[in-house]
């Protein structure tokens, strides 16, 4: 049995597919300690790993709701900045509650941004969790605001960025990547991608320190309190846009309204945190904070989606039609990957229509190609392992460095 530090940012998308490989690490004698914030609590105990919560609030993940506003080139910098400046404390923070205390190797996710550094400064063998798959290089160039040098070099957040290198060079004798947005791109001596080298556009990209383990499946033991003798026999659309940008336009929701209300299907639709009050809400509609997903999938006949990773993964790997409408992040990618593989529409959300929606929908529904191609990606996604194939890439890092 060997005893884990796990460190994971407070992002549904990055700790739920963690969540089965906790899991199944606890089954095989893993004692886990993980971090996060309290919110997590409750989802993360229910794996068997003993919790303990951040002291310090990373300034980059606390936002509620992140808007088109918010997450500009300009915001973002500025909360990497607030984050960079608060490194001192977080860095500690964890330290502090773990002294005196000996880990065999450190997990977390590649997006926590000093996962590497605390592997560095513990010395101790390192597992990343990389929840998105697409390289910087491929986000950068998607996000074109990123790619401005100028805006970037000009940003008080580099001359952050260099003090704190030398702050950790001189206390704890540990190196930062010259790249400032390898801080969101953690890598370990091993790395856990959930998808399969088929989905993802550039393999070559990838050493082999990247695992491919498919998606993340998992029974969360999720609240099943939902009405599904409604959806019984019924034609079902399920719609959801995540839980990160879902506030990024309210006109979204008014698109969806006018091209599903009042009809034969039954819309149950995700609105995480969101005031629906200026709205009419079709009878037909069923509209929750949070539905679970996996149970409502066995009843949809089509989907929209953000494209998200977990939710795009839950969708191919279950061959259930969809629609994306990706919002930010890494869902521009996702729908973009899925789009060329022939398994999706991908709609620009800013030039959406009822009348192209429906249109969209009706296309992924009745075009025996995308069914086709939705299976290619879930066999390639069944055939990659899953977490016993992570479990097992892991113990071998542990005969390999541990147990030397």
């Amino acid at each position: 049995m060997s005893k884990v530090l796990f460190l994971s940012i407070p992002a549904y998308g990055h700790i739920n597919p963690t969540l089965g490989l906790v899991n199944e690490l606890v089954k095989q004698g893993e004692e886990i300690t993980y971090f996060c914030s309290e919110d997590f609590k409750e989802k993360i105990e229910k794996t068997g790993a003993k919790f303990k919560s951040y002291r310090v609030e990373l300034s980059l993940f606390k936002r509620k709701h992140k808007t088109s506003n918010d997450m500009g080139p300009d915001k973002l910098l500025d909360y990497i900045n607030e984050t960079l400046k608060s490194s001192d404390k977080i860095i500690k923070d964890i330290l502090n509650q773990i002294e005196g205390k000996k880990f065999d190797y450190i997990m977390y996710t590649a997006m926590f941004p000093f996962g590497s550094i605390i592997a560095q400064i513990l010395k101790i063998p390192s597992v990343s969790s990389f929840a998105v798959f697409a390289t910087p290089k491929e986000l950068r160039s998607q996000h074109k605001e990123l790619m401005n040098e100028n805006l970037i070099k000009n940003h008080p957040v580099i001359e952050t960025y260099k003090k704190v290198s030398r702050q950790l060079k001189e206390e704890f004798n540990v190196e930062m990547s010259h790249n400032i947005f390898d801080l969101f791109f953690n890598k370990g001596d091993i790395n856990i991608v959930y998808t399969s080298k088929y989905f993802v556009a550039h393999p070559e990209y990838y050493d082999e320190s990247f695992k491919f383990i498919g998606p993340p499946i998992y029974d969360r033991k999720e609240n099943l309190d939902f009405p599904f003798e409604k959806l019984e026999g019924k034609k079902v659309v399920y719609i959801s846009l995540g839980t990160v940008f879902n506030n990024t336009d309210s006109n979204l929701y008014d698109i969806f309204f006018k091209t599903f209300g009042n009809t034969d299907e039954v819309v149950v639709m995700t609105a995480y945190n969101i005031d629906l009050s200026k709205f009419d809400i079709p009878n037909n509609f069923i509209v929750r904070n949070y539905v679970p997903q996996s149970e409502v999938l066995k009843y949809t006949d089509v989907a929209i989606t953000h494209a998200g990773m977990n939710s795009t993964s839950d969708l191919l790997y279950n061959n259930v039609p969809f629609v994306a409408i990706p919002i930010g992040a890494d869902q521009p990618y996702m729908a973009k990957r899925a789009e060329a593989l022939g398994a999706t529409i991908s709609l620009d959300k800013d030039n959406i229509t009822p009348e192209i929606l429906r249109e969209s929908v009706e296309k992924v529904l009745t075009n025996p190609s995308y069914l086709e191609n939705m299976r290619k990606i879930s066999d390639s996604f069944k055939e990659s392992g899953g977490y016993k194939k992570a479990v097992e890439e892991i113990f071998k890092l542990k005969r390999d460095k541990i147990d030397q």
